[in-house]
């Protein structure tokens, strides 16, 4: 991994700020809903109190409620005209029967309408006057009114109009009841009016099945219907920009007042992102029950039940408008201990949203302004780090490739940090191994300088042992003794050699020539000296033109030869190519053989090194000190190239290879003041 991705990776780091900035921004925003839900809460409950202290009192128990028919009805038990509120019929009857008879009731211009709805798939007709009417499928209907109470059977011999008559004559409430009377494959309808100057004030309806003769008590419910008076007083009571709505115990709505809309000062939305992120990310346990959002004539949702059981409660839910969101509070409505109902109280908020939307964007915006330019002063820091360690880098690189010898001043060891204190020890490192180097540079000829004494020494002691008697068994160690200082004097030749070469090749003089020519004239002369082995030749088509020294090339390249021919084996091969490659020219020397050990291949060139084995062939008696090949890259460094060696794929042999760029050119003022 990157040092850049590293410090990617520590500047996202920073992110924990934002991720605490947006904690921070939900807490405020759940202390703010926690203080509203109080104070509308406690708004809630004075308004109930006020509510109830004004009198208003609904009756005890189940009751029948009376809805306000919009349109006009026709009596025809078709129930067409009940369409919108077919889904609030009340089951009646026995709870094994709640399904059984469900019932509507409604007021329109002062009549009460009344629709029965049965499910009961067999029939067994009879009319109401028909003796056998008792027995047979019919309704038991129970009006109310004061002490007054009145029965009626609605019996039917087939669909259509029918009569109920009263068991008593007298009083208020009517003595005989037309309707509708229709069926279908599930069951039949019953539909009928009362007038609004007859109309009781508790209706009981129980329905009587021919195929499961048990008898059913119709229990007179209390009609309980949406009272005006009572809204005018909440009108009265309920804050601005509110809505207020009472109910009863079976969560019927009997008042209601005000309406949700944002106060006027409150700013505009902010679109479908700022609801999506304050739903999403500062408030989304919006769980308020969407059962409170309407206008429906019984509210059926969570808040409601929880206040009827006596416990206050508040829940937020997301409002029709875009971007509000509508606060409910429900608190019971008591009389006394009894509870009769439950006031439920709304308001919506647009601010809150709105400033919690602008909060977290705000924090958004410094956040990626912060991480922005975070990320760019650690990529710039990163990118300058980087290039000083890679400039370091570089130059250790070229003082390895160069045994130690800096071509310059160690970049970074003017600086005070902790790079500046690598660069300078690196410094001290490469003068230490440059000191050695130069060491083992002039070692050999300072070996054959302090060896030619004492050798010259050993050999005259040895030519005056020759001219005295000596015994037989000592004249052999004589010989040994000579053949040891003729091979000693061979070395110091070779290391004097050396040096003479080092120092020619620091005074040769570059020309220009063909370098294809010269490679192709000394592969000539290997062949007779390649005994069995196969000599390759690849040499381009064309001239290589080259500016150089060519007496120090064809001495590399007869080094590059003679170790090659050492190697190979008597039926193998040497493979000599040229080619050329952008402003440098490549000479390659191959040979099969055994390849080069992994540890010595970057160090073959140096002063003094050898792969050779004790004992080896190496094509004569001239001893191997490792110069040969550190001559090769001396030869290469005069030319701005280098020498490079390597294992052939497969195992078939080894490669060297001579890159050369040419030795640079000398200006005429230069040649001139040589001159």
């Amino acid at each position: 991994m990157s040092l850049r991705l590293k410090l990617l990776l520590v500047a996202l780091s920073t992110l924990a700020l934002p991720w605490a900035g947006w904690q921070f921004v939900r807490q405020t925003e759940s202390l703010l809903r926690e203080g509203q839900e109080q104070a509308l809460l406690a708004s809630a409950s004075t308004l109930a109190k006020a509510f109830a202290a004004s009198g208003a009192q609904w009756p005890p128990g189940p009751v029948l409620y009376v809805h306000r028919l919009e349109a006009p009805v026709i009596v025809d038990g078709y129930a067409d005209d009940w369409s919108d509120l077919r889904a609030y019929a009340q089951p009646l009857g026995p709870a094994r029967d709640a399904q059984k008879l469900r019932v509507l009731a409604g007021t329109r211009a002062d009549n009460l309408y009344l629709l029965a709805d049965v499910r009961d798939a067999t029939r067994t007709r009879a009319d109401a006057g028909d003796p056998r009417s008792a027995q047979s499928d019919h309704l038991d209907l129970v009006l109310v009114r004061g002490d007054e109470t009145r029965h009626y059977v609605i019996a039917s011999g087939a669909p259509g109009p029918f009569e109920a008559h009263a068991d008593a004559s007298g009083g208020t409430l009517p003595e005989r009841l037309v309707g509708g009377w229709q069926e279908d494959g599930s069951g039949y309808r019953v539909e009928l009016r009362i007038a609004g100057t007859q109309r009781p004030d508790r209706i009981g309806v129980a329905v009587y099945d021919a195929a499961e003769p048990e008898a059913a008590r119709a229990e007179p419910r209390a009609l309980v219907a949406y009272d005006t008076r009572a809204a005018d007083t909440l009108a009265a009571l309920v804050p601005d920009h509110a809505r207020v709505r009472v109910v009863e115990t079976d969560g019927w709505l009997l008042a209601d007042a005000g309406a949700l809309r944002a106060s006027a000062g409150a700013p505009a939305a902010e679109g479908w992102l700022g609801r999506f992120v304050y739903a999403s990310l500062v408030a989304p346990a919006l769980t308020g029950s969407a059962a409170l959002g309407g206008d429906m004539p019984r509210l059926d949702a969570a808040e409601i039940w929880q206040a009827l059981s006596g416990v206050a409660s508040t829940s937020w839910r997301a409002g029709r408008a875009g971007g509000d969101v509508v606060l409910t509070a429900a608190v019971p409505l008591r009389t006394g201990a009894d509870v009769r109902g439950a006031l439920v109280l709304e308001q919506a908020n647009r601010a809150l949203p709105l400033l919690a939307n602008r909060a977290l964007f705000g924090l958004a915006g410094a956040t990626l302004a912060a991480l922005a330019i975070a990320g760019l002063i650690l990529l710039l820091f990163g990118a300058s780090l980087s290039f000083r360690i890679r400039r370091l880098r570089n130059a250790a690189d070229r003082a390895v490739r160069t045994s130690g010898r800096l071509s310059g001043p160690m970049p970074l060891a003017g600086d005070d940090d902790e790079l500046g204190d690598l660069a300078r020890s690196f410094a001290r490192l490469f003068d230490e191994i440059g000191a050695y180097t130069d060491y083992l540079r002039t070692l050999a000829s300072k070996l054959s300088h302090e060896l030619n004494t004492p050798l010259a020494i050993v050999k005259s002691s040895l030519d005056n042992l020759d001219h005295q008697a000596l015994p037989a068994d000592a004249r052999a160690y004589a010989a040994r003794a000579r053949d040891g200082a003729e091979r000693l004097g061979k070395i110091v030749r070779a290391m004097s050699e050396a040096g003479r070469i080092e120092r020619a090749i620091a005074a040769a003089e570059a020309e220009d020539f063909d370098l294809a020519a010269l490679v192709e004239g000394c592969a000539a002369g290997y062949r007779a000296l390649a005994g069995g082995r196969e000599i390759r030749v690849h040499l381009p088509g064309a001239t290589v033109p080259f500016h150089g020294a060519p007496e120090l090339i064809a001495q590399a390249l007869d080094k590059l030869f003679d170790n090659a021919r050492s190697f190979a084996p008597d039926d193998g091969w040497i493979e000599i190519g040229l080619a050329s490659a952008g402003a440098y020219a490549a000479i390659r020397v191959a040979n099969s053989g055994p390849p080069l050990p992994a540890s010595m291949q970057d160090r073959l060139f140096d002063s003094l090194v050898s792969v050779r084995e004790p004992g080896a062939r190496n094509g004569g008696e001239t001893p191997h000190l490792g110069l040969g090949l550190y001559v090769v890259r001396l030869v290469a460094e005069l030319h701005r190239g280098s020498a490079l060696a390597h294992n052939l794929d497969g195992g078939r042999g080894v490669e060297f290879t001579l890159r050369l760029k040419g030795m640079p050119r000398r200006r005429l003022s230069e040649v001139s003041s040589d001159a």
